[in-house]
């Protein structure tokens, strides 16, 4: 494999077709991976996602950067199960992502867990995902599943899940980028997460 590294003017131009065109006369047959990774086929692997056990949950929990492992989990749920989607970013604009590739509606974005966007962290984020680590021994990453878990116990002290409803929450990884963020976070003389 040969990685490609390219301007930000290029990486703007990334879905043109002169740049596509420029990239197979260059290199050839090649295969073009979308940003964030989704597409057909990445949905069609996260499908493979839960098995048969999972089905006794009524929840499926996950968090959420372009939407492609979401929209997997969605399309392999029972009937009886609903999707939590947890997004990254700020803004709505997902949610008509997500829809062209899912062939059911039995989810929903919690909106109101992005902490300021994509990258974006506050001491109560990291303080969160520190606290968290101590008293579960699991690691969160600030970016995806930190926001996520925060929001999912958020919504359980709100008392917005009936008595009895079993959650299965899905940790997507994300923790090769602390090291990064520590960095980020010494800069700012907030806490440093620590696995």
């Amino acid at each position: 494999m040969r990685l490609k590294f390219v301007s930000r003017s290029d990486y703007r131009n990334k879905h043109s077709q002169e740049f596509i065109a420029q990239l197979k006369t260059e290199y050839g047959h090649f295969y073009l991976l979308p940003e964030g990774g989704t597409n057909d086929l990445a949905i069609k692997g996260c499908e493979e996602i839960l098995r048969e056990e999972d089905k006794d949950f009524n929840v499926v929990c996950c968090s959420v950067g372009t939407g492609g492992t979401l929209a997997g989990i969605i399309n392999s749920v029972s009937l009886h199960q609903k999707v939590l989607g947890f997004p990254a970013l700020k803004g709505d604009f997902l949610k008509k992502d997500i829809s062209n590739f899912v062939t059911n509606n039995q989810w929903n974005l919690q909106l109101d867990y992005h902490f300021g966007g994509y990258g974006k962290v506050s001491t109560k984020l990291v303080n969160f995902i520190i606290d968290f680590k101590k008293e579960t021994q699991i690691p969160l990453d600030p970016i995806y599943t930190g926001k996520m878990m925060f929001g999912i116990l958020d919504l359980v002290k709100k008392d917005k899940f009936k008595p009895g409803t079993k959650l299965l929450v899905i940790h997507t990884g994300g923790l090769q980028g602390i090291k990064g963020m520590n960095e980020k976070l010494k800069r700012k003389n907030l806490p440093l997460i620590n696995l």
